[in-house]
């Protein structure tokens, strides 16, 4: 199948699933790229391949990356206590709890959103201003009072107050905003010059508002359903472009050295057996019998925002999919990874 029929495929299949967003697939000199949909209903401005959407928790191999960065600065190692690495006090949290713990979700600590009792992420900002939540700091309230929901170094389970500490540590060890720091040290290295964390109120240029359907099939924007500002947890911007850059200089070391990238793609905890998927400082990871990772995959969810993107290691292949609806992500990447005989 040629480029044009793979596109018309995948034209086809973005009606089927009425997909809004863009996408970009690579394997090998086989490079795949569209858009569908509207950043802007209400002026019909349509997505382009180069419109900024943001990722919602596929963001959080940045913050992997900064603390990395940090550990090869011998600002901090991997076994330093949450304690240790910031001057706020959380007082009914365990002093056992590790860097480590942290980005592999094993914390114990209570998650300000759990996946597990809140179906939707909207519901937090009912009777909180979303407009004063733009630092890492903001989220405090949600959780630093709480007591901890398992001990330190227990199984996998998915944890957003953990990466709001690990901000808080990049902030305390580097002496600058989390944001300030990821940018420069991840996104200006990467040659990621379209992605940033916007404030959803003075948005630049090319942005996608996110949108969400509502019961009478009506939409509505998504700027009173997220955080005004992303962070540490999620809620960065970037484009499809961008991330594939993102991963062609994390793989080229340009952005950790060599022996601190490995140790971020390194599957860590177990996360689902049948499945062989694992997770490591880098996020999600599908495993062979050998237990190496055969492809990475990043996943981002919020009310209006839909993201995935997997990286296989082994011949490169990089498929990115962004979209600024609820869904719809998932589904194109399976279909660009058919044309692309992933």
């Amino acid at each position: 199948m040629n480029t044009n029929k793979k596109l018309a495929y995948l034209e086809e299949k973005q009606q089927e699933y009425s997909f809004s967003g863009a996408f970009y697939g690579q394997k090998g000199n086989d490079i795949l790229m569209g858009s569908y949909g509207y950043a802007n209903r209400s002026d019909k401005l349509a997505n382009q391949v180069d419109t900024r959407f943001s990722i919602a928790s596929g963001c959080k191999i940045f913050t992997a990356v900064a603390i990395c960065k940090l550990v090869e600065e011998r600002k901090l190692s991997f076994d330093s206590k949450l304690k240790d690495c910031t001057n706020i006090r959380f007082p009914h949290f365990s002093e056992d709890i590790t860097v480590q713990h942290l980005l592999t979700h094993t914390s114990g600590v209570p998650d300000y959103f759990d996946e597990e009792t809140m179906e939707d992420y909207e519901e937090l900002w009912v009777s909180r201003p979303v407009y004063g939540v733009r630092e890492p700091k903001d989220f405090l309230p949600l959780f630093q009072d709480d007591t901890m929901q398992a001990e330190p170094g227990g199984s996998f389970q998915y944890n957003n107050s953990g990466y709001i500490l690990l901000g808080l540590i990049v902030e305390h060890m580097a002496g600058c905003s989390f944001t300030d720091y990821v940018e420069e040290h991840v996104f200006r290295k990467a040659g990621m010059l379209d992605s940033g964390y916007f404030e959803v109120d003075s948005l630049p240029e090319r942005v996608a508002l996110g949108y969400v359907e509502q019961k009478d099939g009506k939409w509505k924007t998504n700027i009173f359903s997220l955080p005004a500002k992303g962070g540490p947890d999620g809620g960065a911007y970037t484009t499809v472009e961008d991330m594939a850059k993102f991963w062609k200089a994390l793989t080229g070391n340009r952005l950790l050295s060599k022996n601190m990238t490995e140790m971020l793609v390194k599957p860590r905890v177990e996360v689902d057996a049948e499945e062989q998927i694992f997770y490591g400082y880098c996020g999600y990871m599908e495993v062979d019998d050998h237990h190496d990772a055969v492809q990475y995959i990043q996943m981002g969810y919020d009310p209006g925002v839909n993201f995935r993107a997997v990286h296989l290691p082994q011949d490169g292949t990089t498929i990115v999919v962004c979209s600024n609806e609820t869904e719809g992500a998932y589904e194109m990447m399976k279909e660009i990874k058919k044309v692309l005989a992933v």
